[in-house]
């Protein structure tokens, strides 16, 4: 089984890898070396919620969005491979007595994501056959982002997210949300090599003072 999802990710995550492959529009309004605040224009994304840790959840995820990309549970065509792949982390909930034990070392759940081709909207997509896929129309929004190279391993991601952080606070900006891990490229690819960002939505201090 194991063999099976990371053959599956491999595939998918080097589809995306693909030259030429379409990536959400945005506009740059700051840069400072390796960070961005964007403007991205609404989205529409399939996303998937996978338990467990970061790595597995990020492979986990792409098996039901793959069958719903590449049409393997339903009719119509294929839908065209974009990039990158998304992965957020959405804290569990702690279980109340008398079954707080049970939930004790269950990880986390993370959302992954595939964003949609920018010429399709929810009403022209085809819906998922899967309960466990969603269509989700992500509006319109600001978003500081860091670039960093490496695997994305735990400690990686946690360091993304904490200069990530410094550089939105520097910027007079305030987080809102949750952090969300971007990957552009497939598993074999070298670490140094590797485009990967950490992002969140951001308004300005000011203005969420009022």
């Amino acid at each position: 089984m194991r063999a099976a999802v990371l053959a599956l990710g491999l595939t998918f995550l080097s589809a995306c890898a693909t030259e030429g492959v379409e990536e959400p529009a945005f506009s740059i309004r700051l840069a400072e070396g390796d960070f961005e605040v964007r403007e991205y224009a609404s989205t529409i994304v399939a996303e998937t919620t996978v338990s467990g840790d970061a790595w597995g959840a990020r492979f986990a995820g792409f098996g039901p969005l793959a069958d719903y990309i590449f049409a393997n549970e339903r009719d119509g065509e294929k839908i065209a491979m974009t990039a990158p792949v998304t992965q957020t982390a959405r804290e569990k909930i702690a279980m109340t007595a008398p079954v707080t034990q049970q939930a004790a070392g269950a990880g986390e759940d993370w959302v992954v994501t595939f964003t949609m081709p920018a010429n399709y909207t929810l009403d022209t997509l085809p819906a998922p056959v899967n309960p466990d896929v969603r269509l989700v129309e992500i509006p319109a929004r600001s978003m500081g982002v860091l670039s960093f190279t490496g695997l994305a391993t735990d400690a990686d991601m946690e360091a993304a997210e904490a200069r990530l952080m410094t550089h939105v606070r520097s910027a007079g900006l305030l987080p809102k949300g949750d952090v969300v891990f971007a990957f552009y490229d497939p598993p074999w690819t070298l670490a140094f090599l590797r485009r990967n960002e950490a992002m969140i939505e951001v308004v300005p201090a000011l203005a969420s003072a009022r």
